[in-house]
């Protein structure tokens, strides 16, 4: 994974839990058709704009509510290259991280405006927005975070770690 993550910005509010991301009508169907009502619950357009490696941006408390990994895949295959929130619930940045999914936590969030294009570093937690002129400081992502980002997820990082193969219906 490159550590540099360039894209345009999608900006949402405080408190975007998990049934807002990832509609619930939805859970029974393929992870293709997630991606195609990711944030569906707040913007029914999110899915149809998102280019890939786009940034959401959130303000404060992203991702409450159910534990389930299916929302940031559904993000992640909608394309999003990194989520940039004020902060986020534990168990979402946790399922983030172990889907290869970036997440950063900026108290500057909100300084960001929808559209904006940005530049993130996960190695140093710089976020640079390109449209403004500003830079914004992020925590970076440690070490084994990022090894785990840059395998694509716990599972491939496991895999290799390991060299073994992890049938996921095990997981199940």
């Amino acid at each position: 994974m490159n550590s540099i993550i360039k894209g345009k910005a999608h900006k949402y509010g405080d408190n975007i839990n998990t049934d807002l991301i990832n509609p619930p009508q939805y859970l029974e169907k393929s992870l293709e058709v997630l991606a195609q009502h990711a944030m569906e619950g707040v913007d029914e357009h999110f899915a149809a704009k998102v280019a890939p490696g786009d940034i959401l941006v959130a303000g404060a408390n992203f991702g409450p509510g159910s534990s389930r990994e299916t929302a940031p895949i559904a993000l992640k295959m909608a394309g999003v290259g990194a989520i940039v929130a004020k902060f986020f619930a534990r168990i979402f940045y946790r399922n983030a991280i172990n889907i290869g999914l970036p997440v950063l936590e900026c108290a500057e969030a909100d300084r960001i405006a929808d559209g904006d294009a940005l530049e993130v570093d996960l190695g140093t937690g710089t976020i640079t927005n390109v449209t403004k002129g500003e830079s914004y400081t992020a925590a970076p992502l440690s070490a084994p975070v990022m090894d785990i980002l840059s395998a694509g997820g716990l599972i491939p990082f496991l895999e290799k770690k390991y060299g073994v193969d992890i049938d996921k219906k095990d997981l199940a």
